[in-house]
């Protein structure tokens, strides 16, 4: 948990992606830029971290781990006084994108870094399904030399979207998007993007 020392009353849930947990660089550093902007912020492991720390997510067990992301928002909303927010890099951010497809009310909004739009070189493999459904704004943070899918083929992506997708593209960097040479301001301008979108 970051705890905000001037706090805005909303609150951000982020989780991880396939090959890392919740102590990734990615997210401790986004998560203390957004405590910094008054957000109170969790970030936390999908029940497939929690069962083993190496190796990516068990074949099937994705909806699992969407109970644990309704699980986490649950106690969030608990806790929080304004508006509650979800996310996550990769897997994380799209197994929340599944969720809120699925339970539009379950929170105010989504951040989304690295949305893994297709596998590398396969770009007709999709994951875009459930994008019809998505109705809460949604911030996607995507590199310009992202492998699961290049800006453009985002921007195009994020059209099937009825809610509010906006794209901010970070220039140069990959699917990490702390990578090495990687800004250190980045965390800083990811969080000023989100708090200026959610705030339009």
């Amino acid at each position: 948990m970051h705890e905000p020392a001037q706090a805005n009353g909303d609150a951000v849930l982020l989780t991880h992606g396939a090959g890392v947990n919740c102590e990734s660089r990615l997210l401790v550093e986004v998560s203390n830029a957004l405590a910094a902007a008054g957000f109170t912020v969790l970030r936390f492991d999908l029940p497939f971290r929690q069962e083993r720390p190496h190796g990516p997510p068990p074949f099937g067990g994705a909806a699992r781990d969407r109970d644990g992301i309704r699980r986490a928002v649950s106690v969030m909303k608990r806790n929080a006084s304004g508006r509650v927010f979800l996310g996550g890099h990769s897997y994380g951010g799209r197994q929340a994108t599944m969720l809120v497809a699925e339970e539009p009310g379950l929170v105010d909004g989504l951040v989304l870094l690295s949305y893994p739009l297709h596998p590398p070189r396969k770009p007709a493999q999709l994951r875009t399904s459930h994008f019809p459904k998505l109705t809460r704004p949604a911030l996607f943070v995507h590199g310009s030399r992202d492998p699961f899918g290049s800006p453009d083929e985002m921007k195009s992506a994020i059209q099937l979207i009825p809610g509010w997708p906006a794209l901010f593209v970070v220039d140069g960097a990959g699917h990490e998007l702390l990578g090495k040479g990687a800004s250190s301001e980045l965390p800083g301008r990811i969080a000023s993007e989100f708090q200026a979108f959610i705030n339009r």
